[in-house]
């Protein structure tokens, strides 16, 4: 891997809806590495006065805010998930925040930083990570798992279809880390890939 600083590798992690993404990115934070979810960092910028909220009123008025002034996320899910105009243009606003904050964040760290997000590859934003690592499952199990988790089916269904079918991930990762099997099976690639890093640290 290689970065700006001799002290800091960036890692992407990605994968779609209920792949098991944020469970490997569990465990790399455990491993010690510092784990930013791109789904926080909207989350803090879609609080009343972030930067986030201010592009969502922009884009969708003031009806696509709760009455405190945060963005009312299940509105505005609903309704970029069933317009695929509105969901470009909201992820053309809402990226490049994203994008920023994480840069602030690795620039105060070393070691490995991983950069946990859904759409990766899809924002163009994967040229900034030397190393790229996707979480992929089939689509039926990956519906499954997030209707087990409470989502409704049709807007899991609606969330799979705006993804895509991964191609485009899978062909741009470095890595491919299979979750069709159990979550032993999950683990161990995990630790594959754990003690691949701290090799390179090592190394380095």
């Amino acid at each position: 891997m290689s970065s700006g600083s001799s002290g800091r590798r960036l890692l992407g992690l990605t994968g779609g809806l209920a792949s098991g993404k944020s469970t490997v990115g569990k465990w790399l934070a455990e491993a010690g590495f510092l784990v930013v979810d791109a789904d926080r960092v909207v989350a803090d910028l879609y609080a009343p006065g972030g930067r986030g909220a201010a592009a969502v009123r922009e884009l969708f008025g003031e009806e696509a805010l709760t009455a405190d002034g945060a963005v009312d996320r299940p509105k505005v899910a609903s309704r970029v998930f069933a317009d695929d105009d509105a969901r470009r243009r909201l992820e053309q606003a809402i990226h490049p925040l994203v994008r920023q904050r994480f840069a602030e964040i690795s620039a105060e760290a070393e070691g490995v930083v991983v950069y946990e997000a859904t759409l990766l590859v899809e924002s163009g934003h994967c040229e900034a990570f030397d190393l790229v690592v996707s979480v992929e499952a089939e689509e039926e199990r990956r519906l499954a798992w997030a209707v087990a988790r409470g989502m409704d089916e049709a807007a899991a269904k609606a969330r799979l279809a705006a993804q895509g079918d991964g191609a485009r991930r899978r062909a741009r990762a470095d890595r491919i880390l299979r979750n069709d099997g159990s979550l032993e099976d999950l683990r161990r690639a995990v630790d594959g890939l754990i003690a691949e890093l701290r090799g390179r640290e090592e190394r380095e």
